[in-house]
């Protein structure tokens, strides 16, 4: 089972930047929530400031970052500032 260490975040290159700018956008305010993926998501944050964690291993990320979210992840999502992200699910 993965943990929030196998979470990717990176910053993306300009042809994954043009990629991201063509998927749907999702936001929320800060607030914390369990999250389960059944598909892997991948996803470019555009602002604020999110950490997910497990029992194990936590990852914090913001603007700019692009992130991989492993299939089979429980997590818990801290939403520390309001975030909007481009999202894709595979």
């Amino acid at each position: 089972m993965p943990t929030a260490s196998d979470i990717i975040v990176r910053k993306p290159t300009k042809t994954e930047i043009e990629e991201c700018n063509r998927w749907p956008i999702w936001e929320c305010e800060a607030k914390t929530f369990d999250w389960s993926y059944t598909q892997q998501e991948t996803c470019l944050i555009i602002k604020g400031k999110v950490t997910v964690k497990d029992d194990k291993s936590s990852v914090s990320f913001g603007p700019g970052d692009y992130v991989i979210f492993p299939k089979d992840l429980d997590c818990t999502w801290q939403i520390k500032e309001a975030v909007k992200k481009h999202y894709n699910f595979s």
